[in-house]
């Protein structure tokens, strides 16, 4: 098995580099810190996601990718490898849970790639994706538990550290499955990474404390963060994450929304709420910021009139 390097996140970052510009790095002058803030919400996707998908589908064989591939996401990873299966000519399936925001699904309808839905509550994404694979001959493309993936998503590391001029000394992260954290944590060796989770769905977070993996609960409640609703992480991210120390947050849905509103008042920015969990965290000091600290604001898609009921309240 291929195993995720600091080299192949460098050359991931290059091979990025090519096909879309820098996202910006703003400042956020935040608790009496200036504080990096890598605005992937940015992205021509809205989202980070494209790195590793780019990355990921551009190391395919000539003969792989005359099979196309199949993912399976609630939005961002669809549209990251739509848009990369796209550029390349690639045929992209997407397994996409049905009640997945409005704008992911249109922005990864207008890409190209077909939607196959599922019930989240009662159907295996992971199952629907593999068998769609099997019939079509397809590669399967995680949005997590995959070393090109991680790589790929990594990249962003290696952008910001070049902007800020020298290496983060912490890096703060929303966390799903794991191949952002993971990636920043192998972009960024000397740093102190901080994956940030929304309440319930922090697996990654008690999986680091625990030092094995723990699932989220079967029953556990709805929330806003569509992008972070990962029932388990894989071990490879895990691994790579408690290697190197990696500690996590948790935070609340009213935090999430109080982000959202800190990033669109502060940074003009418009932040889905998976991508504003490492803001909420520092805004609402759970966090304590040094003068060399990089946060990840990870993603902007979010449906317009849910952005506009966070912003009223």
């Amino acid at each position: 098995m291929r195993i995720p390097s600091f080299s192949g996140v460098c050359a991931a970052a290059e091979a990025v580099a090519k096909v879309v510009p820098k996202t910006p790095l703003l400042r956020l002058e935040l608790h009496g810190r200036t504080i990096f803030v890598k605005a992937e919400s940015l992205q021509p996707m809205g989202a980070f996601k494209l790195r590793g998908g780019w990355w990921r589908l551009s190391n395919l064989t000539e003969a792989e990718r005359a099979n196309g591939v199949v993912a399976f996401s609630s939005g961002n990873h669809a549209q990251g490898v739509a848009w990369a299966a796209k550029r390349l000519g690639i045929a992209a399936t997407i397994a996409m849970p049905s009640d997945a925001p409005k704008a992911k699904i249109a922005g990864t309808r207008e890409l190209g790639a077909d939607i196959v839905f599922y019930n989240r509550q009662t159907e295996s994404r992971e199952a629907i994706a593999a068998a769609l694979a099997e019939e079509r001959g397809a590669v399967l493309v995680p949005s997590f538990d995959d070393p090109w993936v991680v790589e790929g998503q990594g990249s962003a590391g290696i952008e910001a550290a070049a902007q800020m001029g020298r290496q983060p000394t912490m890096v703060i992260t929303p966390c799903g499955g794991g191949g952002l954290a993971a990636g920043l944590s192998l972009a960024c060796p000397d740093a102190r990474i901080v994956i940030v989770e929304p309440e319930n769905w922090d697996d990654m977070a008690r999986s680091l404390s625990k030092g094995e993996i723990v699932e989220v609960a079967a029953d556990a409640p709805w929330t806003a963060c569509d992008a972070l609703q990962t029932k388990r992480v894989a071990d490879l991210t895990f691994s790579i994450l408690k290697d190197r120390g990696a500690t996590g947050v948790v935070v609340s849905e009213a935090e999430i929304e109080a982000a959202m509103r800190h990033a669109y008042d502060r940074l003009r920015l418009v932040v889905e709420p998976g991508g504003a969990v490492g803001l909420a965290a520092l805004v609402a000091g759970k966090v304590e910021a040094d003068d060399a600290t990089l946060l990840l604001i990870s993603g902007g898609n979010v449906d317009a009139g849910q952005f506009a009921r966070v912003l009223a309240r």
